[in-house]
């Protein structure tokens, strides 16, 4: 099969497609003839040499949507030419609330969805979604499932709930914007660009706060009525994490999915106890989250699909996702 393989760190957009072995299934296992694949922050990551535990060779890709090729030994319930998509949360473990000690995210240390077929667990194959293209369900694995926990499972976004993300334009948030307002919530964003502000709202967000030119803690306090927000959703971290803090109403919820511009050195803690604040941690999510979202993407929803490259001009697309212009997903067509 053709591959998309990183022999080493360094510039994506060096690395060509490659010839390797077509996988076979092991007991428990199922290969997966890939359509599509998304890309994600971490597979830039890998590439720069910027993620825990590396190796090389590897095959990146976690986000992928197919029909099973070949099925192993003990697998039941699934037959050849399924249309599936792949879960890339893989062994969670029995507690749905914490990922157990064996949990990983498929494309490392396991081979991903960069390729025209891929091995995994028989547990990490879902039914694809109907109504959406090849494409749409590619979007959804990751960053769906982590929008889905941190808004609905951490989250608990309810209808009638204020809700702030930060950063919109990121697969994460523009998850967690489209869950939200399907949930019935009234949501505003964060961006340092007016265009993706205008797409969010275009989109069905109430609102938009540019970073940059203006104070979005005071407008955001200001568009609800001058508490604060109920729900903020926030993948950014950094100085931003304080701002989310202020922005925030007394009692209110705050999911931190990630930190793409680092940690603050000086997290102001008052301002957590002092407004008895829930704070929330979320990764990734549980089989059943990945079926919670499955099911919403079920009901008339569509992910955003921001461009569609072909797999022999995967190290393109991450330079495309790596120079931060992308407004939802990037995908990848696999022939």
């Amino acid at each position: 099969m053709k591959a998309f393989v990183l022999q080493q760190v360094g510039d994506s957009r060096d690395v060509q497609l490659s010839e390797v072995a077509d996988p076979t299934p092991g007991q428990g296992e199922v290969v997966v003839r890939v359509r599509a694949a998304a890309l994600n922050h971490r597979d830039v990551y890998i590439t720069q040499g910027q993620y825990a535990g590396l190796k090389f060779p590897i095959i990146p890709g976690s986000d992928g949507v197919g029909e099973i090729a070949a099925i192993g030994e003990g697998v039941e319930g699934w037959h050849v030419g399924d249309a599936v998509v792949i879960n890339p949360s893989l062994d969670w473990g029995d507690d749905p609330a914490v990922a157990g000690p064996q949990w990983r995210i498929l494309g490392l240390p396991d081979n991903g969805t960069y390729a025209q077929m891929v091995k995994v667990p028989a547990n990490a194959i879902f039914p694809r979604p109907s109504g959406l293209t090849d494409e749409e369900v590619a979007a959804l694995p990751l960053a769906g499932l982590t929008g889905y926990r941190a808004t609905v499972t951490r989250g608990k976004v309810q209808a009638g709930d204020t809700v702030l993300v930060t950063g919109i334009g990121g697969g994460v948030a523009t998850f967690a914007l489209l869950i939200a307002m399907k949930m019935g919530a009234r949501v505003f964003v964060t961006s340092g660009s007016d265009e993706k502000l205008q797409r969010a709202q275009a989109l069905g967000a109430s609102g938009g706060f540019n970073y940059k030119t203006t104070n979005w803690v005071k407008a955001a306090k200001g568009a609800v009525g001058g508490q604060g927000i109920d729900l903020i959703i926030d993948g950014t971290g950094g100085e931003t994490f304080n701002q989310v803090l202020d922005a925030v109403k007394p009692g209110g919820r705050v999911v931190t999915y990630g930190a793409t511009t680092g940690v603050s050195p000086e997290l102001v803690v008052r301002r957590i106890f002092w407004k008895q604040l829930n704070v929330f941690g979320s990764t990734m999510g549980s089989p059943e989250d990945f079926q919670g979202m499955l099911t919403l993407f079920n009901n008339g929803l569509h992910p955003v699909v921001d461009r569609v490259f072909p797999l022999a001009e995967a190290g393109e697309a991450l330079h495309h996702m790596d120079s931060a212009s992308q407004f939802g997903k990037i995908v990848l067509s696999i022939p």
